[in-house]
């Protein structure tokens, strides 16, 4: 988690009419172990997980060095929900500047369940 949180975006997994998607997101890392993201309520992956409660997604992050090849990636799996608590939403929304043109109106939290990585070295 502390890797994760070294780096300011990520791509995250999850299904899309039985199929896999990614969806490239910029993150914060809560509490050491909370991945919080925020994305507009009409897109898919904020669609998904606003229909269901405790959809399982993976979050993967990395920062690897194409001349190098070195770095390391991490994949995070568990479950993913939408943040109601309106202070939470503020607090994150203080947090997270959005990178891109337009409103984000949502904020999403994956608790992780499992937590893999691997180091190139």
């Amino acid at each position: 988690m502390r890797l994760l949180a070294a780096v300011p975006f990520g791509r995250v997994v999850f299904t899309q009419d039985a199929l896999p998607a990614i969806r490239p997101v910029y993150h914060l890392i809560d509490e050491g172990q909370i991945i919080v993201v925020r994305n507009r309520l009409t897109a898919r992956f904020t669609t998904v997980t606003d229909d269901r409660t405790n959809v399982v997604v993976a979050f993967e992050a990395d920062d690897i060095d194409p001349v190098s090849h070195t770095g390391w990636s991490v994949v995070a799996t568990g479950f993913a929900r939408p943040v109601t608590d309106p202070d939470r939403i503020a607090h994150y929304e203080r947090l997270l500047d959005p990178w891109v043109a337009g409103h984000l109106d949502s904020v999403i939290a994956i608790e992780p369940s499992i937590v893999t990585g691997l180091r190139l070295v």
